[in-house]
């Protein structure tokens, strides 16, 4: 099962070590999610998450796109980030 962590205003997602999986969605200025992330197949390769430009219309389409990927590819958490960077 997958859990999600949301992000303070201005937080950042922890260091991960390279063997560690993980996935972050990140708001923008212009009201899209952004998806990137790190995790493996079944056969044990890594393999690297970048949403596409359908499910970045908004946070509930990002996380349904995110979640999905994160089921199939071994990682527990997404950190989520609904403030946009300054």
């Amino acid at each position: 099962m997958v859990q999600y962590r949301y992000l303070s205003a201005g937080e950042t997602m922890p260091e991960m070590a390279d063997d560690e999986l993980w996935l972050e969605i990140e708001a923008s200025f212009d009201g899209r999610f952004f998806g990137t992330g790190c995790g493996r197949k079944l056969s044990g390769e890594s393999v690297f998450y970048i949403s596409l430009p359908e499910d970045d219309v908004n946070l509930k389409t990002a996380l349904s796109a995110a979640t999905k990927w994160a089921g199939e590819h071994g990682v527990t958490c997404i950190w989520v980030q609904t403030t946009p960077a300054l």
